[in-house]
C-alpha cells in the first residue's frame, strides 16, 4: 500500500470482527511502532499485548474505576453500568496498551518522550491499516488512573497513553473530512535578497 494512501485513507474502525488475528501481523504493528523517531534515542515507548482472557484484567480495572464514581454501586443500574466497564476490552481479540516510560535523562524533556510514544501509535495505526486490519486508539480518564499504572506495572510518572483495538473490521469504513491545511498553516518567507 502507498504510504500517502494510508495516511489519507486509514479511519478509525470501532467494530470488528471477534475473528483472532495472527501473531505476525500484531509482531508487524510493533516493529512499525518501535520505528518511530524519538529524541536522544530513549525508545519511551513499552507495550502491553492483551488477548484472550488476558483482556480481563482490564475490564475489571475499567469497572473498579468507574465504580469510584458511583454513589451507589449495588443499584441495579449501576451494576449494570459496571458489567459494561468490565466488557469492553472484549469488543476487539487484540489489545495493545501502550505506555510512556520517561528516561531519567536529565536532557530529556518529557513532552518529547509523550511525543515520539504517539508518533509510535501512529505507526501502528498506518500499519493496522495497510494489513487490513481496523484499530482504534482509546483513551480518556481510566487511562491515566493511578490503577492503570499498578495493573501495568508502570512507575509514578509512567502514562498509559492509549488502548489500541485492533480486529478485522466489521463496518464499512467511512469516508474522512478534514479542513485543508491551507486554514492552519502560515508561510513565514523571508527574502534572501534583503540580506
Amino acid at each position: 500500500m502507498d504510504l500517502f494512501e494510508a495516511i489519507f485513507k486509514r479511519r478509525t474502525i470501532g467494530k470488528v470482527k471477534p475473528d483472532p488475528i495472527e501473531k505476525e501481523k500484531v509482531e508487524k504493528l510493533l516493529e512499525a511502532a518501535i520505528w518511530a523517531p524519538n529524541h536522544h534515542h530513549t525508545e519511551p515507548w513499552k507495550f502491553f499485548v492483551l488477548t484472550g482472557e488476558g483482556r480481563r484484567p482490564l475490564g475489571r480495572t475499567l469497572a473498579e474505576i468507574a465504580k469510584e464514581n458511583m454513589v451507589d454501586p449495588e443499584t441495579e443500574e449501576n451494576q449494570e453500568k459496571l458489567k459494561k466497564e468490565e466488557e469492553k476490552p472484549f469488543r476487539a481479540p487484540v489489545i495493545i496498551t501502550v505506555a510512556v516510560t520517561p528516561s531519567d535523562n536529565p536532557k530529556v524533556i518529557e513532552i518529547e518522550e509523550v511525543g515520539a510514544v504517539n508518533a509510535a501509535i501512529q505507526n501502528m495505526l498506518l500499519a493496522a491499516h495497510a494489513l487490513g486490519l481496523g484499530a482504534v486508539w482509546r483513551t480518556g480518564k481510566p487511562a491515566y488512573h493511578a490503577k492503570m499504572k499498578q495493573l501495568f506495572g508502570l512507575r509514578e510518572r509512567d502514562e498509559v497513553l492509549g488502548f489500541i483495538y485492533i480486529g478485522y473490521p466489521d463496518m464499512p469504513q467511512r469516508e474522512g473530512k478534514r479542513i485543508s491545511f491551507t486554514e492552519k498553516t502560515k508561510w513565514i518567507e523571508v527574502d534572501t535578497t534583503e540580506y
